[in-house]
């Protein structure tokens, strides 16, 4: 591989800007590629290297780099104009999309991204039930606000900032729980009255995939409703992947709030909080709770997050993906368990995580003891044989429509390769 485009510019790229990346989970060592095309499943950095891509942007490419349907949308909004500072056509028919589509969404405001919706919808909780208290799960990731920049205390307590510049104050009421221990949430609610909600993840996605177990979404309703909290399913990552109707369709659990960002932009910055309309009715300017951008509800967002759900609706796509997702799923975990390399893969629909070291993670403690330095050997070996994946061991493998069999056999052949080199 000829890498020395890259690396030069990488280094420019650290002297203009810290760590040479506009966020950090895109940093690596020596350097990060810069990327110059994609194509379907496929991309291709400034050297000319071409890599089958399961990063795909960290989600929001469910229909492949450069889709021709989507790229048609946004050439023909971007001739009408790309933002207004008023409501647009595409911004309603994606609004009537998301409404008709996804169970909790009586009412639906759009916002800039997933970080924005989901400071949003904690706001919007705040408001709604004049409590003070937020619990988000152990390992969840909702956002780089301050109220949800907490790592994990010692069991079910306070948060503490986990990044300079978050005063203490502005985590204080916030909450730390694991995913799957409803218990450990309802002894929480059981001592503090002030609990406004919790925001979770219905499928962890940012310590790996981690699924939920059999009755514990329900049970988390069944707990919320009961202590009068809200319900936040953050699905930045999942809505519109798992299934037409998310997460919650999938799992047939209504939250209260719903936030969401990634598939609904089709590749373009986009995010929207959503629920139910006598919450929403609280919103300014209805209500006092206050929510604005000057981006939110994009034109050029809208049409190419509306064609790309489009796309998605038709018959068959979403049982094709998982089942063409699962079939490689399957295949690497048997290379894994004749390598004798400890470890496990853990999938839902289109999304899959490796993990070394473990034979199961069940919430964000259980990630946390994953051998990092077997995933930057997988990562690096398979970056130098074609195969691009998320730099971090926590991130989740992302598979599109736009993956053919050729991709499929890339992907499991250079993984069983590096699984040989460990054997070794």
């Amino acid at each position: 591989m000829r890498l020395s485009n890259s690396e030069s510019e990488a280094g420019q790229l650290r002297r203009i800007t810290p760590g040479g990346v506009s966020s950090p989970v895109r940093a690596f060592k020596p350097f990060p590629l810069v990327i110059d095309s994609g194509q379907g499943c496929r991309i291709t950095d400034i050297d000319g290297n071409d890599y089958v891509d399961l990063c795909m942007a960290y989600g929001p490419l469910i229909v492949g780099h450069s889709c021709p349907r989507v790229a048609k949308a946004v050439r023909d909004q971007t001739k009408k104009g790309s933002v207004f500072g008023a409501p647009s056509h595409p911004e309603t028919k994606l609004l009537e999309k998301i409404t008709s589509t996804v169970p909790s969404a009586e009412m639906c405001r759009m916002a800039v991204s997933g970080t924005e919706a989901t400071m949003h919808a904690v706001r919007l909780a705040r408001g709604y039930t004049k409590k003070n208290g937020i619990v988000k799960l152990n390992g969840g990731f909702h956002g780089a606000h301050n109220t949800v920049l907490v790592a994990a205390g010692s069991g079910s307590v306070n948060g503490t900032p986990s990044s300079l510049g978050v005063p203490e104050d502005d985590v204080r009421n916030t909450y730390l729980v694991e995913y799957n221990d409803a218990g450990m949430f309802e002894s929480l609610l059981d001592r503090n009255e002030d609990i406004a909600g919790i925001i979770m993840e219905p499928v962890m996605g940012n310590v790996g995939v981690v699924t939920p177990k059999k009755g514990y979404l329900a049970e988390m309703r069944k707990i919320t409703k009961e202590h009068g909290a809200l319900l936040i399913f953050d699905e930045v990552i999942t809505g519109f992947r798992l299934s037409a109707g998310s997460a919650q369709g999938r799992f047939g659990v209504t939250p209260d709030l719903t936030t969401m960002g990634k598939i609904i932009g089709g590749g373009y910055p986009a995010g929207a909080f959503m629920g139910k309309r006598e919450i929403m009715e609280m919103v300014a300017p209805n209500g006092p709770v206050y929510a604005a951008g000057t981006f939110a509800g994009n034109p050029v967002s809208a049409a190419a997050g509306l064609e790309t759900i489009d796309i998605m609706a038709e018959k068959g796509r979403y049982d094709s993906l998982e089942k063409k997702t699962q079939t490689l799923v399957a295949r690497m975990r048997d290379a894994l368990e004749d390598s004798g390399v400890r470890g496990c893969i853990q999938s839902i629909a289109s999304m899959f995580s490796i993990y070394f070291g473990v034979d199961e993670v069940t919430n964000g403690s259980d990630a946390q003891k994953a051998d990092r330095d077997m995933f930057a050997e997988m990562f690096d070996y398979m970056l130098h044989h074609g195969v691009y994946l998320p730099p971090g061991p926590m991130e989740v493998e992302f598979m599109s429509a736009a993956h053919d069999e050729e991709a499929f056999e890339k992907i499991a052949k250079t993984f069983e390769g590096f699984l040989k080199q460990v054997k070794k």
